[in-house]
């Protein structure tokens, strides 16, 4: 009997929210120390320098591990009866979550084993389930509360609005130098299509997550939230560094620094779950200890 309870006790303290959030948090710093010390480029025998692939194999798995994990602990969300934003918010967030690390695993696949330029890969399809998921399921989280911001709360969102679409413009308008064309016609004609979606969501993701930050600043799920708004921003800016490195950088190698933070985002999404997770449960907990009394 002692063994039993044994074996149901430690997996539920192995997965408590302290646990969770320390893993993550040494995730994210493991990202940032490997990018760190073995993104430097190596010479190849045909005189080009270029970074390992066991490199970009890693760069590759810590992102899709952050973003798995990031889509179980939103799914746990919304499994459980109590959560506060609404189950549906947790739902879209946790298969976006997942359309995320399938679009990385293919994206990966295609630029690492295949060889070839990912301009167009099956795993945008998946990309754009996420980012359009991402924005359902904050825009029902925003529909759920009652948003009463200040004037200079609405400022503060304006002005980032304003700055995030200035600088996505000036990356993505800016002449760059003619590139032979790469890949099948068809490809070539869906990838502007596809760049500009995803420079819409990333500012449009960046203005609902600011407006949720301030709406839930100060409540008791303010601190997960306030994750989820990091995950935007981080989102957001790898994003914009990766449009800026291929249109401006000659024969730009995935694996700078500034991918980091498409680590840094999955971990955050994953915080900003399993702060919630705990919240709500210690509310369903104290509510139920004032009806006992």
């Amino acid at each position: 009997m002692s063994s039993a309870y044994n074996k149901t006790y430690r997996p539920k303290f192995m997965f408590t929210t302290r646990n969770i959030v320390l893993v993550s948090i040494g995730w994210g710093v493991l990202a940032l120390l490997y990018f760190l010390l073995f993104s430097a480029k190596i010479p190849t025998p045909d005189g080009i320098e270029r970074r390992a692939n066991w490199y970009l194999i890693g760069t590759n798995i810590l992102e899709a591990v952050a973003y798995l994990g990031a889509g179980l602990l939103c799914l746990r969300n919304w499994r459980s009866l109590q959560i506060a934003s609404g189950r549906n918010v947790w739902l879209a967030m946790g298969i976006g979550m997942l359309s995320y690390f399938l679009g990385g695993i293919f994206f990966g696949y295609t630029e690492i084993i295949l060889k070839e330029e990912p301009i167009v890969s099956l795993g945008d399809v998946f990309f754009v389930i996420t980012y359009l998921l991402l924005g359902i399921s904050m825009i029902l989280a925003v529909a759920s509360r009652r948003i009463n911001l200040e004037k200079w709360q609405w400022m503060i969102v304006l002005a980032i609005g304003a700055f995030g679409s200035t600088l996505a413009w000036l990356i993505s308008n800016q002449p760059s130098e003619p590139a032979a064309q790469v890949g099948p016609a068809w490809a070539a004609n869906i990838a502007p299509i596809l760049n500009w979606f995803y420079i819409v969501s990333d500012v449009l993701l960046l203005i609902i997550a600011t407006t949720l930050l301030l709406a839930f600043w100060g409540g008791r799920v303010s601190l997960s939230w306030r994750m989820i708004a990091a995950a935007v921003f981080s989102l957001y800016i790898a994003d914009m560094w990766f449009k800026y490195a291929t249109n401006w950088i000659p024969n730009y190698q995935s694996g700078e620094i500034l991918e980091v933070f498409w680590v840094w985002s999955g971990v955050l999404f994953g915080m900003g779950a399993v702060l919630e997770y705990d919240a709500s449960s210690n509310r369903s907990r104290r509510e139920r200890g004032r009806k006992r009394t």
